[in-house]
């Protein structure tokens, strides 16, 4: 009753039952064109110049309605992407599972989808799908209509004509975002078998938009969460990479493990989230996360990572030591264990695995406050990141609170001042570090 109100409230001409989307014009939504990107806005003109219909879609009008700043701007079309291939010098069709346009409008990327239709049999046109109905490969094409039944929540499938300044709104979308209700786009476990990676979304955009999972799409998520072994580990990677850098990831990772889903998709939260100190140490991490995504700030996916996984690193290293491994390469063999089994979930990038390692391997480091070895710490190249990444094993209760209150005065003080603070080397240190004469001609020694 309340969603029907609000639709009338909010201008809707016909029921979507009836095929017909609600035209809602801009007294009812509020949203104008001059908040939309200038490039974006360019490539909208141009396709409807050429004579297509096109649009902004999916979580840019969503967010904007919600009074959050989009990340980036989409486009709906009933171009097909050699049609707007043609209608663009700078642009180049991608994708194989189903394909887009990148139109480059000065610095900016907007990316251009051609309206989905449905996938099942209409018209002989059939999705490439695996054994468990996942969708691998679906370039059908169809209407507007089509498009929309094909997104997954109704607060997705929301259209915006900067032209016009109206929206359309084939799901009752803008009426689910106002009552604060996430709900899927036809039957839940048919949508979750398309592509399960759906879950992980409903728990995103839910901690990003306060909003409530509709029981319909919320109850069979626990049954289906075995389906997650089912999607590649990159797209894994990139779906926990947005849920982790959304600016709500410490209430994400708290629905996650309210809907079952943690089980299985980060094995590191199976054992650290039924710990008091891992626990702790994983919600100060992301709670700081926060703090900077909101504050406009860059984050580091090799540290976030870092965090996550540097209680399973502890145990498998505190084993090693037990086992009679040396300290250091206890460490190392620790790193690529924990690295390894976690690739099988996430493909964690070459790249962001370094980062993760370098980090890692700087915390014994820390623990050095004699001779030379902490200017040497300050000359890594993610010093910066290993010293807040020990700050937090400090508030965390792990690490002794003077460690961490020894390396910040240590990292501001002048010159003298760091000297000064340098703690007696261990008995016999001093007489393993040889010194090198110099080439014959005189001159200072140098220490290695």
């Amino acid at each position: 009753m309340i969603r029907k109100f609000i639709s009338r409230v909010l201008g809707r001409k016909a029921t979507a039952s009836s095929g017909q989307p609600a035209v809602i014009a801009v007294v009812q939504h509020g949203l104008q064109r001059d908040q939309i990107s200038r490039g974006c806005q360019r490539t909208i003109a141009t396709l409807q110049e050429n004579g297509y219909q096109a649009y902004v879609v999916g979580g840019a009008v969503r967010d904007l309605l919600a009074g959050l700043t989009p990340k980036d701007f989409d486009v709906a079309t009933n171009a097909t992407p050699e049609q707007v291939r043609h209608c663009f010098r700078r642009s180049r069709i991608i994708g194989r599972r189903f394909q887009i346009v990148h139109v480059n409008m000065g610095a900016e990327t907007i990316e251009v989808t051609t309206f989905r239709g449905h996938h099942g049999e209409q018209g002989g046109n059939t999705a490439q799908t695996d054994e468990q109905g996942r969708v691998l490969r679906d370039n059908v094409f169809g209407s507007q209509a089509e498009d929309a039944a094909r997104r997954d929540f109704t607060v997705n499938a929301l259209y915006y004509d900067p032209t016009s300044e109206t929206i359309v709104d084939y799901h009752h979308g803008v009426a689910d975002l106002r009552q604060k209700t996430l709900r899927m786009i036809g039957d839940p476990k048919t949508r979750y078998r398309e592509d399960p990676v759906r879950m992980l979304r409903a728990v995103r955009l839910a901690a990003k938009l306060g909003l409530l999972i509709d029981p319909a799409a919320s109850r069979p998520i626990r049954e289906m969460t075995d389906l997650i072994e089912n999607v590649p580990p990159s797209r894994l990677f990139d779906e926990m990479l947005k849920l982790l850098t959304s600016g709500h990831a410490v209430r994400c990772v708290t629905r996650l493990r309210e809907e079952g889903l943690h089980h299985g998709l980060l094995p590191l939260l199976d054992v650290i989230l039924d710990q008091p100190l891992g626990e702790r140490f994983v919600m100060l991490a992301l709670d700081a996360t926060d703090h900077r995504v909101r504050e406009g700030k860059p984050v580091s996916p090799g540290f976030l990572f870092a965090t996550l996984l540097w209680n399973e690193v502890l145990v498998k290293w505190d084993l090693l030591k037990s086992r009679g491994e040396p300290v250091i390469p206890a460490l190392f063999l620790a790193m690529d264990e924990v690295l390894d089994v976690q690739a099988e979930k996430l493909a964690i990038t070459r790249r962001i695995a370094g980062d993760i390692k370098d980090i890692w391997a700087l915390q014994p480091r820390f623990e050095q406050r004699s001779g030379k070895r902490p200017y040497g710490v300050l000359q890594q190249p993610r010093f910066k990141a290993g010293y807040d990444f020990l700050l937090l094993r400090v508030e965390s209760g792990e690490v002794d609170p003077e460690v961490g209150s020894w390396w910040t005065d240590f990292l501001h003080a002048g010159d003298e001042g760091r000297a000064g603070m340098l703690l007696p080397q261990p008995p016999g240190e001093a007489r393993k570090r040889r010194r090198r004469r110099p080439p014959s001609g005189g001159g200072a020694s140098v220490t290695e």
